[in-house]
């Protein structure tokens, strides 16, 4: 079997644990400004990621829409706060306070134990790489406030799609000079993987705390090839996945 030489990372709930962080920006802005302590904050963060996922989707498929994820983000928090479940919130939060908040997803932690001594253990045997669809400035701003090590920053920002189209993997791996089985994504997301592995990618699935659960109505239990599954390997951490690559089992 090919070496891994590079790992390309999906970012959103694989590396950082979005869902805490934004909720706790949110939570903060709510008792500034006096709204409701009872306030479903984690109801209204996953309503505005559920907005990107299908957004992106739905641009990766060929459809109209911002390519940036910063001006996505805010287009889907304003009709978030026009809604009828929201928009008790939307005359407290103006101008300046919705562009803070927006940005909030610049500030993700790299909340997950594991995530930067992983990220680092990685960097000293391949190329490290995010491959997500966030935007260049979002991912460079995210990389400096949550101390993640990446070799390089592909955003699909710089392919004009997103995750899932194809294109995204094939830039990805036509600017590292490397075949594709020489590259795995790395992903907490089924579909991600599974678009990946169609382009010849290896593929490596990380369990994160209810990052698939709509997927795995569907897909019971990701296992890895060696159990006769779809993926390549399937770990619980980036440090578990550092051991597997020093001792050479991939």
């Amino acid at each position: 079997m090919q070496p891994i030489k590079a790992l390309l990372f999906d970012v959103f709930g694989t590396v950082v644990d979005w869902r805490s962080s934004v909720v706790a920006e949110l939570k903060a802005l709510g008792e500034k400004h006096g709204i409701d302590p009872g306030t479903d904050w984690g109801k209204f963060a996953q309503e505005w990621r559920n907005g990107y996922l299908q957004n992106t989707r739905r641009i990766a498929d060929g459809g109209s829409g911002p390519q940036n994820v910063d001006t996505m983000h805010r287009e889907i928090l304003d009709d978030l706060l026009k809604s009828s479940e929201w928009s008790h919130i939307g005359p407290l939060w103006d101008e300046p306070t919705r562009e803070h908040i927006n940005l909030a997803w610049h500030r993700l932690n790299g909340r997950w134990p594991d995530t930067v001594e992983g990220l680092h253990a990685l960097k000293k045997q391949t190329i490290i790489s995010t491959l997500s669809n966030g935007n260049v400035r979002l991912l460079v701003d995210m990389a400096k406030h949550a101390g993640l090590p990446w070799d390089m920053v592909f955003s699909t920002e710089l392919f004009n799609t997103f995750k899932p189209n194809p294109k995204a993997y094939l830039e990805a791996i036509r600017h590292l000079s490397l075949p594709p089985e020489n590259c795995a994504m790395v992903a907490a997301h089924i579909y991600d993987l599974r678009a990946a592995r169609s382009h010849g990618l290896r593929t490596i699935y990380v369990r994160r705390p209810d990052e698939d659960t709509e997927a795995l109505k569907t897909v019971p239990e990701v296992k890895g090839k060696a159990d006769g599954g779809e993926v390549d390997y399937v770990v619980d951490s980036f440090t578990e996945l550092a051991k597997i690559l020093a001792a050479g089992d991939v």
